[in-house]
């Protein structure tokens, strides 16, 4: 087994040549490795179902284009949300990290961070997402502040459940309420919808994920998704993809939207289905690929709801 860190303190699954990782100075990348900003895969995640939201909140409220400035608040709230989530979860799993290849070169287990330098750091993030958050109406701000609820008991249930991805699904899909609540200062029904479809879709692509680490997993005893479906995860998969598009393109059709969203779920099933036919689970490296490629699946999804949002005051 090759060695999963670098001599510099680089982890190999990180994005190749990242900035982080090059134009940050020295003292300042253990840090930016424990927000995993050299690994944006995971802000992307955490952004899309926000975006989604915001673009179906929009067609629902009669169209236009989405709120740009909420857009981009959303893209820094998800950056240091997702930073400090996973801050948080290295901190709650240090002592499994220092026992799993491809996690004990991160900084806690390595020595590049303190637990007390981790602490501050898991703060600071956590007040300037909150500075953000207090840019929202006031239902949305309130949201947000119960979604930490669930950020918090993510890192524990992999010691409890073979289901960890659930709970990765209801923290990592919290954007899909939060998002129309920025909009419309409510929710609809349509927004919980999406949020179920959310769900599905982390515990397709996080199963995925999973597959990377399922030998280690069982010596430290974890549990996760991928050790419960074994060699039937590809059903597993082909059942959550599909809940997760029927999901979202029923929160579509509820929210008002038209051909254009649906053309945009369609792309999105044809991306699903290419993932089943690349998945090798027994291939790390393949799984990884295709964890990251959930990105286009997002975009695409928020593509076709942004465009029929737009062209809906244009017909």
């Amino acid at each position: 087994m090759t060695d999963p860190q670098t001599t510099d303190g680089r982890v190999a699954d990180a994005v190749k040549l990242h900035w982080a990782d090059h134009w940050l100075p020295a003292g300042f990348r253990p840090y930016a490795r424990l927000a995993r900003l050299e690994r944006p895969i995971g802000w992307w995640l955490l952004l899309l179902p926000c975006w989604w939201s915001i673009a179906l909140a929009q067609t629902h409220a009669g169209g236009g284009v989405p709120d740009i400035k909420l857009i981009v608040l959303f893209m820094l709230g998800a950056i240091l949300m997702r930073g400090a989530g996973c801050t948080f979860n290295d901190i709650v799993d240090r002592d499994f990290d220092s026992q799993v290849a491809r996690t004990r070169s991160r900084p806690i287990p390595s020595g590049q961070v303190s637990l007390n330098d981790a602490r501050l750091f898991l703060i600071a993030q956590a007040l300037i997402a909150f500075a953000i958050l207090m840019q929202f109406n006031w239902f949305a701000v309130g949201l947000g502040i119960a979604s930490l609820v669930t950020v918090v008991i993510y890192p524990f249930m992999k010691r409890f459940t073979y289901w960890p991805q659930f709970f990765l699904g209801l923290a990592f899909n919290w954007g899909a309420l939060l998002g129309w609540a920025a909009v419309l200062g409510q929710l609809n029904a349509a927004a919980v919808v999406l949020y179920a479809g959310g769900i599905s879709w982390t515990l397709a692509y996080d199963t995925i994920y999973a597959h990377q680490d399922k030998e280690d997993d069982i010596l430290i005893g974890v549990k996760s998704t991928a050790l419960k479906f074994g060699a039937a995860t590809h059903k597993w998969l082909a059942g959550f993809f599909a809940l997760a598009l029927v999901l979202i393109g029923t929160a579509g059709w509820m929210a008002g939207a038209g051909l254009l969203f649906h053309v945009g779920i369609a792309g999105a099933a044809l991306h699903a289905v290419w993932q089943l036919s690349r998945l090798d689970i027994d291939d790390p490296d393949r799984c990884l690929m295709l964890f990251r490629a959930n990105r286009t699946f997002g975009l695409v999804v928020f593509a076709g709801a942004a465009a029929d949002s737009i062209i809906k005051t244009v017909l």
